[in-house]
């Protein structure tokens, strides 16, 4: 029997239940013009989960500064890698073609509606919320297309997400799928298209180059994990490929301002490996999950130029895994572990049991030093031992990443030491 049988009379219509799938990527400007690229770029820098300074200091100086002369050098830059044939950057076109296969994919389940927004732009996520909700979908899975979570990326999705929640009367229940930077489908899909593309070259590659989105390192002592995701999947690609660390390198690219990024740097390394006479050189971006400016002009324009000028020959950028089977198969399994319950110790992703570490060369250089929380053994269910922390290294102690735990406040510090201190003896008079 159908549930709409059951209504009474004059009640409003109501559509179908459902469950939505919802794919979001970073975002892309309209058009390449200086206003476009203006707004666009208003949009995610003013985001402070992206940017992490004082409110004030950083509207002056993006509104004065960097909206005035970032707009149309940025403009250039997405006009080299215009999809002309559509007008629009090739980053909506790949995430629009990994919405579609995906509900190909899961045409079996006539329930389901798969979609695709965007975090700054358009579509924007608030506008594909409200149409699944009008669709009848009182069940979302929220899909950021990030492989490492990092709170500039998979949280400030999340933000979005529930403000655009706040403004519903009738609210869906919002599940997020979790960063899948270690699942073996991932890493194996990594490895094939490397090893695919690889085949399809006229030289072998002396070095490989993992090259992941860059972060502030202050970010980083913060507590965030991407870094640790980020040198987790470098590891396991690397293990996977039979290869060590100088034959795939991890390197961070795209910082911008004044601040310490996390290191080493894309461009420095490819002008380092030239000058140093590697002659063969390749570039994968693992942390991307389709071709975007970052990875179309930034890796294959730019960075095959400072190789070259620097005395390389031969360069390639590889390919993201975008709509490909290999990519399709990623994103399917991804929104399968958001509508599945983790083990206990699966919960935070940067706390996975592996081999210790024997080295800390990796380890960013602000952070060298410290004692990384996997060096140290906790008690895990079942009453046996396992290796605490992304082997990774996070730079926190062990309670901050698992409980969220953070100092206290110099009030309550102060307060502490001053009921330690030696109460005087007052005398009463006579």
């Amino acid at each position: 029997m159908n549930p709409s049988d059951h209504k009474p009379a004059g009640h409003p219509a109501l559509p179908p239940r459902r469950i939505g799938v919802l794919l979001v990527n970073l975002g892309t400007p309209d058009a390449t013009d200086y206003w476009s690229m203006r707004r666009y770029l208003k949009e995610f820098l003013s985001d402070p989960r992206v940017i992490e300074e004082n409110r004030i200091k950083w509207w002056l100086v993006l509104n004065l500064i960097i909206l005035t002369v970032r707009p149309g050098r940025k403009g250039r830059d997405y006009d080299k890698i215009w999809n002309r044939d559509l007008n629009e950057s090739f980053l909506k076109t790949i995430t629009r073609a990994q919405s579609d296969k995906l509900g190909a994919m899961l045409v079996g389940n006539p329930d389901l509606l798969v979609d695709w927004g965007m975090r700054y732009g358009n579509p924007s996520i608030a506008s594909k919320l409200e149409a699944m909700q009008a669709a009848g979908c009182d069940r979302i899975l929220l899909v950021p297309l990030y492989p490492q979570y990092a709170a500039a990326t998979t949280a400030t999705v999340c933000d979005k997400a529930f403000e655009a929640l706040a403004r519903m009367r009738w609210q869906p229940a919002l599940r997020v799928a979790p960063a899948w930077h270690d699942q073996p489908a991932y890493i194996e899909a990594l490895a094939n298209s490397l090893e695919r593309e690889i085949a399809k070259l006229t030289f072998k590659p002396d070095v490989i180059i993992a090259s992941f989105h860059g972060m502030p390192e202050e970010y980083l002592q913060k507590g965030d994990p991407y870094y640790c995701h980020c040198a987790k999947t470098a590891r396991l690609l690397r293990e996977r490929m039979g290869l060590d660390e100088s034959q795939l390198m991890l390197t961070f690219q795209s910082r911008f301002g004044p601040a310490e990024w996390l290191k080493p740097y894309t461009d420095e390394t490819v002008k380092a490996l030239a000058e140093r006479g590697v002659k063969n050189l390749a570039i994968i971006t693992p942390g991307f999950a389709a071709d975007c400016l970052e990875t179309l002009e930034e890796i294959a324009m730019e960075n095959a130029e400072i190789f070259h000028q620097a005395g390389g020959e031969n360069f390639a950028a590889i390919p993201c895994l975008n709509d490909s089977p290999d990519g399709m198969n990623v994103i399917r399994d991804g929104c399968e572990a958001g509508v599945s319950t983790p083990p206990a110790d699966r919960r935070h992703q940067h706390l996975v049991n592996h081999s210790p570490l024997t080295s800390v060369n990796h380890f960013p250089p602000a952070a060298r030093g410290r004692a990384p929380c996997c060096a140290r053994r906790q008690p895990a269910t079942g009453g046996r031992d396992r290796t605490c922390g992304a082997v990774e290294f996070h730079p926190l102690p062990c309670r901050v990443a698992r409980a969220g735990w953070r100092p206290p406040s110099w009030r309550a510090r102060r307060w502490k030491r001053m009921r330690s201190w030696p109460r005087p003896i007052r005398c009463r008079p006579g």
